[in-house]
């Protein structure tokens, strides 16, 4: 992952495509991903349906209708080994990686 801003980014993003501009696959790679880091979340924010939702810290996304994952850098000191799992996992896998600010929360309302 490179840092092409002075400050350090609070969130990073996994895109789906891989450094030569292939649709990485299977296209529901960023689901899975999340879903294997859901337990990852703050103290005391688990309640009864915890395990049906994805981790504040690892979550799937779009980015300029790319399939993405947004980390938040907050999991690095949380669990070192899921941090690196993660980076781990684009690095294997070729992906692209942008550092970003804090994305918002996708809007999940159904027209």
């Amino acid at each position: 992952m490179t840092d092409s801003i002075s400050s350090p980014a609070q969130e990073f993003v996994i895109l789906g495509l891989t450094r030569d501009g292939k649709q990485f696959r299977p296209s529901d790679w960023a689901e899975r991903l999340c879903g294997v880091m859901s337990c990852f979340r703050p103290e005391g924010s688990g309640g009864p349906n915890a395990r049906l939702q994805y981790s504040p810290y690892v979550r799937p996304t779009f980015l300029n209708g790319v399939r993405a994952v947004a980390v938040n850098e907050a999991l690095r000191t949380i669990e070192p080994l899921a941090y690196h799992f993660v980076i781990d996992f684009a690095k294997d896998n070729d992906l692209q990686v942008i550092n970003a600010c804090v994305l918002p929360e996708p809007n999940n309302k159904s027209a």
